[in-house]
């Protein structure tokens, strides 16, 4: 008889959070190909896909809504028991400047938190990601202050 605690539940983030193009030529970067890696994710046993979308251009993170919503869209249509797992991390990126931190730099893309969950009240998937804490990530800081994190859509 199997244990309850034995069962394992595989999540797969197909594009990574900070995976730059120059990185790996294997990296999914349009809607059709981060759709088509989180399809084949779950052909290979995984049960959620965390999801970030790039910019089809340039490969770098985006929080391009349109972007979303292909993706959710094309999964959906060939997969609808796939848990999806869409990121609101993007938005809360700062990078001081080289000459003044308290500027905004290079890599910084700070959004509201409404504008952070535009595409997660627009999309409604299964789950959704938030850091409640301010972090460092590379090299950049995620910034999620208790006003912010209030402020997220419930």
């Amino acid at each position: 008889m199997q244990n309850p605690r034995d069962k394992v539940i595989i999540t797969c983030a197909v594009t990574g959070n900070q995976t730059l193009p120059s990185m790996t030529p294997h990296l999914p970067i349009t809607p059709e190909q981060i759709a088509e890696a989180c399809l084949g994710a779950a052909e290979a046993g995984a049960a959620v896909t965390h999801i970030h979308v790039r910019d089809p251009q340039t490969g770098m993170p985006s929080m391009e809504i349109e972007y979303y919503r292909q993706v959710v869209e094309l999964i959906r249509a060939k997969n609808t028991a796939l848990i999806l797992n869409i990121t609101t991390g993007p938005g809360g990126r700062f990078a001081p400047s080289e000459h003044d931190p308290k500027i905004a730099g290079p890599g910084t893309l700070f959004l509201t938190p409404a504008k952070r969950t535009e595409h997660i009240a627009m999309l409604r998937p299964d789950i959704a990601t938030l850091d409640l804490n301010t972090m460092t990530f590379g090299a950049q800081v995620v910034i999620n202050t208790p006003p912010n994190v209030r402020k997220w859509p419930k």
